[in-house]
Parts: C-alpha cells; structure tokens; sequence
C-alpha cells in the first residue's frame, strides 16, 4: 500500500518523453488521486475548462506546457516558420478561450509566443527546443515565486494565529506551495502552528474538496466552514488574518478571485481584521484599469441545481446566475503580497513599484 499523500504528486509536470502534460485530476478529489497524461490539445483545453487543473498560476505552467507540446507537433509538420508560426498562434488562441478571467492562462501563452518570435531566424527544431526550455523555466519560477509569497505573508502573521481562507489557492492550485498558503505552509516549515478556517466554497467547494484535504493531508489544524459561516467565527474572534489567492488584479488593486471572495472581505473589515490577496506578479493585469473591466467567467446552471446532489436539488426550469468569480473592491484589501514585497493602498502607485521591482 501507497503511503504518497496528495503532497507527494506533481500538481501540473511534463513528461517529455511521453509528449504529455501531467497533472492530477482535480475533480475527483477527494475521493481518490487519479494522474492524467493529456497529448492532445483538446484534451488540455477540456482539462482547463472543466477545472481538472484550475487555480492561476497552475493553469498558466499547464498552458506553457500544453503549447509547448502542440509546438513539438507542429514542428514534425512544419519545418519553415511561417508555417509553423500560423500553426502555433491558432494552437495559442484555442488554447487561451479556455478561461477568460485567469490572467495567468494568456500571461504564459503570451510569453511562450514571444518565445517564437524572438527566435524567428533560428530553425522550427531549435525554436521548439527554447518552447521546451521556457515552459521548464515558467514551472520552477512558480515555485520560487510562491515561496517568496510565503516568506513575505509570513511577515504578517504569527505562531498560534487563526487565518481563514476561501476557494483554492493552495499547493494544488500551483506546483508548490500555493499562493494564500503559501504563508502556512512556510510557517510550518519554521515550526509554526496556525488553525485555519476553509470556507466551503460553492457552487464547486474548492474550500471543502481541495484547501480542507491538502490541508489535513499537511497535518495543519483545518477546519471546514460553510460559506455563510465566515461571519461567526470572525465575529468569535478566532480569525486573525484572511488569506486569499485571486484570478486577475486590476491596475488599481481591485481583484477578481472564486464567487464569494469579496463578502469575505466585507464582513473582514466590519471586524477590522486584515484581509490579505496574495497574488504573483503574473496574476497582475496593469492593461485592466479597474474591476470594472475584468470579464467574469459564467458557469452552467448544472453546477448550482444538481451537483454534488444524489437527485436534483432546484426546480426544474428555474432561472441560475452562474458567475464564477466576483471583483472585490480595493478600499477593502490590507494589502496584496507579491513575490516582491507587500502592496498597499494607494495600489495605483505601490503596484506600479512592485513591476519596477520585475523589471
């Protein structure tokens, strides 16, 4: 018997060998660990959209990879780059359709085809070859820079705290230490001990499936919540920050992250505790001015009336709002916590810095 916990696998890996993108399943957990090798770009597509691999910046590195693989086809076809390159950017506007409101998915797309284009006179074999390289490089960055996050939003907290966190922005939401986990796994790293509050997360319960399970699975005090009980044990005084992961920042620090993010928030600053994002500089989108422009991802009625359920649970014929994430405004946001440092309001100016920082 097995004694691997869901720590021991790769979130999102490339076996070159096999031409295949690796990841686990991500809707059949809890219930059991079931590893997909995906060659088709269809297959890649389907496994974004249907959140088998889900969370930014895991989606970004399956991106990477599933574009680098399409490319590694391609080029057996194509051995001129006009050819190749035609071939390559219809493969990259499929595969970016998939989410619309994770930045990270068109981030790495964007960076791989600047891969190409900057290799232009080199042949269609060496072109795919830098593809390979870059893709490896985007995967152990995101390790790095989420382990950055959590020695920053360590800084923000101390042993014994209580932190509550909503969705899944943990180790299965990236290769390796998440994002709004990062700081708890850190800290447990360093000996520290948290209690940590998962909201359930529906329509999907990201919270009670994935966050409550990795978790436990780590051997850190979780407890699950429903989403409409963030109130109480805020109201408690059991919660002393909140963490969460996001899907998109907007120039001026609003952010769009999983359906219920921003009624955390309010209730956080009607008990004056701190409420952190935590969020790569890949999942900031200086092009998107405000939240108002973030384009949200609507979701079938099926999610809401009959999942999860043994019978239907709604009417038949009954009207479902769908929306997958919600924008929350920046006066409610303590601050946002990057590889480079922490954010804080005015997030205009300090998210400026941060780039300068990158760059």
């Amino acid at each position: 018997m097995s004694n691997k916990t869901i720590m021991d696998y790769d979130t999102v890996a490339l076996d070159d060998a096999k031409s295949a993108l690796v990841i686990i399943d991500q809707t059949k957990l809890p219930y059991s660990t079931e590893i997909l090798e995906l060659t088709d770009l269809k297959e890649i597509w389907d496994a974004i959209y249907l959140l088998q691999v889900r969370g930014a910046p895991a989606i970004g590195v399956a991106a990477a990879i599933g574009i680098y693989l399409e490319a590694k086809k391609i080029g057996v076809e194509e051995t001129e780059f006009d050819g190749f390159y035609e071939k390559f950017a219809k493969a990259k506007e499929y595969l970016d359709s998939a989410r619309p409101t994770a930045v990270n998915l068109s981030w790495a797309l964007n960076r791989m085809e600047q891969v190409v284009l900057t290799n232009k006179t080199r042949s269609v074999e060496e072109i795919v070859k830098c593809l390979h390289d870059e893709a490896v490089e985007i995967r152990e960055e995101d390790i790095l820079v989420c382990r950055a996050i959590g020695e920053h939003g360590l800084t923000l907290i101390k042993d014994g705290d209580g932190i509550l966190t909503h969705c899944n922005a943990g180790k299965l939401a990236a290769v390796k230490y998440g994002t709004a986990t990062a700081p708890i796994y850190v800290g447990q790293e360093k000996g520290y001990s948290f209690r940590v509050f998962a909201d359930e997360t529906r329509p999907l319960l990201q919270g009670a499936r994935l966050t409550a399970f990795e978790l436990k699975e780590s051997g850190i005090d979780v407890t699950l919540i429903c989403d409409n009980m963030s109130n109480m044990v805020m109201r408690n005084g059991w919660v002393n920050a909140i963490f969460v992961g996001c899907d998109r920042v907007a120039a001026n620090g609003d952010v769009a992250n999983k359906i219920g993010t921003s009624i955390v928030a309010t209730v956080a600053k009607r008990y004056n505790i701190p409420f952190y994002v935590c969020a790569p500089t890949a999942t900031i989108d200086m092009a998107t001015p405000t939240g108002n422009e973030i384009k949200i991802e609507q979701r079938k009625a099926e999610e809401v009336t009959e999942m999860w359920y043994e019978k239907r649970m709604a009417p038949d014929g009954v009207k479902v709002y769908n929306p997958a994430f919600d924008v929350t405004d920046n006066d409610l946001i303590t601050g946002i916590v990057t590889e480079f440092g922490i954010a804080r309001a005015p997030y205009s100016e300090s998210l400026k810095k941060i780039f300068t920082m990158k760059s």
